[in-house]
């Protein structure tokens, strides 16, 4: 199983090398297809669930969680700092991974921060970026949602990477199966609930919820990348790109 998911992730990596910047979203009437049938299915299952468990979880509770999930993923976006030539802030999540690890009481004190250690933000999609490799375009994928084509590729490095604990594989951190599958559901089920309210967001915001969503998340990634200074010409090019659909919006010459 392992060498199959690793297989499609080379796959779908040689693809994001060899496509450009998504300059027109290719995908489009697929992605509002999955974008749609992901949010029904979020409607029904997992929002629900996220907010009943806000409802009866205090909110000191949600944070320990919040804190254990993300102490966990500091190892992981050390590797992606050092991955990508960083080797301080790789230094910073280790230091920050064995703080909280010890003196945060497992990870659900987030005491490193207090301690003037940022948390990073990286992950092997980033990496990837860093190293070269294209976007490739914008795809919607069924539950995970918004992703350049590049990052699609790396969501199995990530997933491993991120929570090591969580794979069915011979599994060496969690052996028992309920422990992994309760983990991996009270990972998802919090990560919901802190985004709860994001959709009024969307509702207010616009019009066209995909459009808001995937011009949100080509810029973020874009920003994220480059730790927050993106060529000019990336944003140059994603302006005119929107601007020419305004103006055909609005009937207007670009």
């Amino acid at each position: 199983m392992k060498k199959n998911i690793f297989s499609a992730s080379a796959v779908l990596l040689l693809v994001a090398g060899c496509a450009g910047a998504p300059a027109e979203d290719p995908l489009e009437p697929y992605n509002r297809a999955m974008f749609s049938f992901n949010e029904k299915l979020d409607n029904a299952a997992l929002k629900p669930v996220a907010k009943g468990y806000k409802a009866v979880t205090p909110a000191p509770v949600r944070t320990w969680v919040s804190n254990f999930f993300g102490n966990l993923q500091d190892p992981w976006i050390g590797v992606n700092n050092l991955l990508q030539g960083k080797p301080a802030d790789a230094l910073n999540d280790l230091m920050r991974f064995v703080f909280n690890s010890t003196l945060g009481i497992g990870g659900l004190l987030d005491i490193a921060s207090e301690a003037q250690m940022p948390k990073h933000d990286e992950d092997f999609g980033q990496t990837l970026g860093v190293w070269g490799v294209k976007d490739g375009p914008f795809v919607v994928l069924p539950l995970f949602g918004p992703r350049m084509l590049r990052d699609a590729a790396a969501i199995p490095a990530d997933w491993a990477g991120n929570s090591p604990w969580s794979q069915p594989y011979e599994n060496p951190i969690v052996h028992d199966d309920t422990v992994r599958y309760g983990l991996s559901g009270l990972n998802a089920i919090n990560g919901r609930a802190n985004m709860l309210g994001l959709e009024r967001t969307l509702d207010e915001g616009t019009l066209d919820k995909y459009r808001f969503a995937r011009d949100f998340y080509i810029q973020q990634r874009r920003f994220n990348v480059h730790d927050g200074n993106p060529p000019l010409e990336e944003y140059e090019d994603f302006d005119s790109d929107e601007g020419g659909d305004a103006a055909q919006d609005t009937g207007e010459n670009p």
